[in-house]
């Protein structure tokens, strides 16, 4: 009998002779778990840049933020930063479009990173450890994949993504972009 691991295991059960079914594993519970935290956090933190939801600034305070930090078009980088968030935590809770949906919040993180990089790592200091978390969760998502609870499932482009060529290249665009924006910074 072949070794097999708990990752491995469906939540149906495994008979010996019996084909292991397509049912979801733990490892995609564990998947769409996290999937749906990074969704609550980034779509609401997007929502609070764009539409003054859940006692956040709107647009226009949002603006004179990001000018305040050193960027251009504080209102545009603001509108830009809160429809990565939304969007990308919307994708990311649907597993859809996965790859895409996370290199936008893992754009937008680095951003923020380096917003908080001189506070250093801890929050109480206004330092960066949550936007890292978000930035590292982004990327795992990306690089992992969504999991079988999702609906990039039903693509066929990113459902049989094995080599995992169109995730790398994800996680390259959002480390490029993410850069070109932190070049036009002050």
């Amino acid at each position: 009998m072949p070794f097999v691991t708990y990752t491995d295991m469906t939540l149906a059960s495994v008979q010996p002779g019996i084909p292991v079914s397509t049912a979801p594993t733990v490892r995609d519970v564990g998947l769409l778990l996290l999937r749906l935290c990074i969704c609550v956090i980034m779509t609401t933190h997007g929502t609070q840049k764009l539409f003054g939801w859940f006692g956040g600034p709107g647009l226009t305070a949002t603006g004179r933020f990001f000018e305040g930090v050193g960027y251009p078009s504080g209102r545009v980088m603001g509108l830009v930063a809160g429809l990565c968030e939304t969007l990308g935590g919307l994708g990311l809770g649907l597993g859809l479009l996965t790859p895409l949906a996370g290199a936008a919040v893992l754009g937008t993180m680095l951003n923020a990173l380096s917003v908080h990089w001189t506070g250093g790592l801890f929050a109480s200091n206004q330092g960066f450890e949550y936007e890292l978390m978000l930035a590292g969760t982004a990327a795992a998502l990306i690089l992992t994949g969504p999991g079988s609870l999702a609906a990039d499932r039903l693509l066929p482009v990113l459902g049989d993504d094995r080599r995992g060529g169109v995730r790398v290249a994800a996680l390259l665009l959002a480390v490029a972009a993410a850069g070109l924006v932190l070049l036009i910074r002050d």
